[in-house]
């Protein structure tokens, strides 16, 4: 595989753009504050990769004009609500201290773990049960592979059904029935394709 590089600034030089130079992590709070109140969704400012194409622009004085032209509020808009995320960020950031920190890394390395292969021991058992068959979990060498264990000895990938919306796993490809489950306060909701295990 051919590895080469370019030059950043060459490609913002041939483009007569100039990024502007953001504080030290303010991108980083926009960024979640922009996830959380979905300011730049294609509602709001419009599916920018089919826009660009759309405009076919020779610079970017042509794509500035000819966007803010057919989408005149949109910047205004995503800002409006992202600055309204960013002030709860703010609030939330005042309430958090030493012992909030270390309450919320205990629950992350303690609790979440021995919540997850509960869970994932409840969805094998449920498994096992539904299909009148054994299970065992996986090798830590099966593991690093995205299985979980095996039912029957098909291998199963369990996983939250918040994976299905994560886009840096959206291309990752597990060879394993994939099961999904959703935990509310009452239930444990487990989603499978009966026919990945027939």
């Amino acid at each position: 595989m051919t590895r080469d590089r370019v030059l950043a600034s060459e490609i913002y030089e041939a483009s007569d753009i100039s990024p502007p130079d953001f504080p030290k992590y303010t991108t980083q709070i926009m960024n979640l504050a922009n996830q959380n109140s979905q300011g730049t969704r294609p509602k709001v400012v419009g599916q920018m990769s089919e826009l660009i194409q759309e405009s076919d622009p020779d610079n970017f004085e042509e794509w500035k004009r000819w966007y803010t032209e057919r989408y005149p509020d949109a910047i205004e808009r995503a800002t409006k609500k992202i600055a309204g995320q960013v002030e709860k960020l703010e609030e939330a950031i005042e309430k958090i201290d030493e012992a909030l920190i270390r309450e919320w890394v205990e629950d992350l390395v303690l609790l979440k773990t021995a919540e997850g292969l509960l869970i994932q021991r409840a969805v094998f058992e449920h498994l096992a049960e539904v299909f009148g068959a054994s299970y065992r979990p996986s090798t830590s060498e099966e593991e690093a592979r995205g299985i979980d264990g095996y039912v029957e000895g098909a291998p199963v990938s369990v996983k939250p059904e918040s994976y299905k919306s994560k886009t840096s796993v959206k291309h990752e490809d597990i060879d394993a029935a994939m099961v999904f489950y959703k935990k509310t306060k009452k239930y444990l909701h487990i989603v499978y394709d009966e026919d990945d295990f027939a």
